[in-house]
């Protein structure tokens, strides 16, 4: 593989899409080694198979407004790599929208469903349209115009998708409701379903506990443990408030969360049931805090949120939040752990420094792979017609968190003792994949 001429060709072919290029950046510096150590790949154009989606939607979604006006709104889904099973990755309904963030999305997905092993491809989909502000009969005709064009593409057997942001329980059960009414069956064609009519334990909250999971992993490595520790979180959403809820379980401490508006900072531990409150009730915004806590700090600059002492960092936000003043910071304080909740959310430059420091560091196709390991399990439990306990269901995302964690361990210790954690997930990620391709012929 020659890194430099392949991005250079991936560059020209989709000018502009800066997410979708980093990503296969990422992934193709971490493979390198490997693939060229093995030319069968090279044999079968494995790699350029590999960066190409398999399938690309994009579509009109025309919708009325409670005022009677008609909105149109563009829509995406991405379906990237079927090798493993069939294409599994998140709806995400926000104004930033576009191919190159869904391709990206599409294409970690494929490596983050491997680790989990379970039988899962790699997809993303989504629309320019933000439910903010937006009535619930808006959200509802807008949901059913949107299925109008993808229930043609989803299927239990073919492609299922969850939520992601902008898309929760409230948007998965119409869109559900509707691609129901249009294919006259009742089939696990979505996961993140309320557990009254076939969704799973503890769904919500999967990725933010697998996130508090392999952080602990991490730290019993280092013969240490989540007691004691304090923990920065950006975001507070539903990675941000069950990592917090987790970390607290587990004897940590949670100094901040933030949102768009700005961040919130207690050295004394933030008060989590207010912040589910504030967030999770009343949909209001993170400054909101201060008026039951007035002393809490609160700056609307995100980014600083990083510049405060804590033992492990959690970016639980949106993609490129920690920079690489921000990765200094955190490593000039003495951050032992930065693990990955959001998809990305670390910049470039940020991670090539915290790897070359040799800092505690998973990325999100590791770290925040417990909620899509959660989906996993609730289409097996569709497809067997039953329903497992949230301790059952807890039992084994655990389970696959560990399992996760200690094969990133396995394909990304080096000689010196330090494990690359980017390094082994992507490693592990595509020789699963891409023995998959080669078995199945051209694909």
């Amino acid at each position: 593989m020659n890194l430099h001429d392949t991005m250079i060709f991936l560059e020209k072919k989709n000018p502009g899409e800066k997410e979708f290029l980093q990503a296969v950046r990422e992934v193709l510096e971490s493979i390198k080694e490997v693939y060229n150590q093995n030319p069968q790949f090279e044999a079968v154009s494995l790699l350029d198979r590999l960066i190409e989606p398999e399938r690309v939607i994009i579509f009109k979604v025309p919708w009325q407004n409670d005022e009677g006006r008609i909105i149109i709104n563009r829509g995406f889904h991405v379906e990237f790599n079927s090798a493993l099973g069939p294409y599994k990755g998140g709806l995400r309904f926000h104004p930033s929208v576009n191919l190159s963030i869904l391709k990206f999305m599409a294409f970690e997905q494929t490596f983050k469903n491997s680790l989990t092993g379970l039988p899962m491809g790699g997809g993303e989909g989504g629309a320019d349209f933000d439910p903010k502000g937006k009535s619930n009969n808006e959200i509802l005709r807008f949901c059913q115009s949107f299925m109008d064009e993808l229930y043609r593409h989803i299927g239990p057997e073919t492609d299922i998708p969850a939520g992601d942001i902008g898309v929760g329980s409230r948007e998965i059960g119409y869109l559900f409701g509707h691609y129901k009414r249009l294919v006259n069956r009742f089939e696990g064609v979505f996961t993140g379903k309320g557990t009254t009519w076939g969704g799973s334990w503890i769904r919500k909250e999967a990725t933010g506990y697998g996130l508090a999971y392999i952080a602990r992993k991490f730290l019993e490595e280092q013969n240490d443990s989540m007691k004691g520790k304090t923990v920065l979180i950006s975001g507070a959403g539903n990675v941000a408030l069950h990592a917090a809820e987790k970390v607290y379980q587990l004897g940590g401490k949670v100094v901040t969360f933030s949102d768009s508006d700005g961040y919130i900072y207690d050295p004394k531990g933030i008060d989590l049931a207010l912040v589910k409150d504030i967030k999770e009730v009343n949909r209001g915004r993170i400054k909101e805090y201060l008026e039951k806590f007035p002393k809490t700090t609160f700056s609307e600059k995100r980014n600083d949120v990083w510049k405060h002492k804590g033992d492990i960092a959690l970016p639980c936000a949106t993609e490129n939040e920690l920079d690489l003043e921000a990765a200094q910071a955190l490593y000039k304080n003495g951050c032992k752990l930065i693990a990955e909740g959001a998809n990305m959310p670390t910049t470039s430059d940020a991670t090539e420094f915290l790897l070359q420091q040799r800092a505690g560091f998973i990325p999100g196709k590791a770290a925040n792979a417990g909620g899509v390991a959660v989906s996993g399990l609730e289409m097996t439990q569709n497809s067997m017609k039953l329903m497992w306990n949230r301790e059952e269901v807890d039992i084994r995302l655990h389970r696959i968190m560990v399992d996760i964690h200690d094969t990133c361990v396995k394909y990304g210790k080096e000689k010196d003792g330090y494990v690359n954690y980017v390094k082994g997930a992507n490693i592990a990620g595509f020789l699963k994949v891409a023995q998959a391709m080669i078995d199945q012929g051209i694909m």
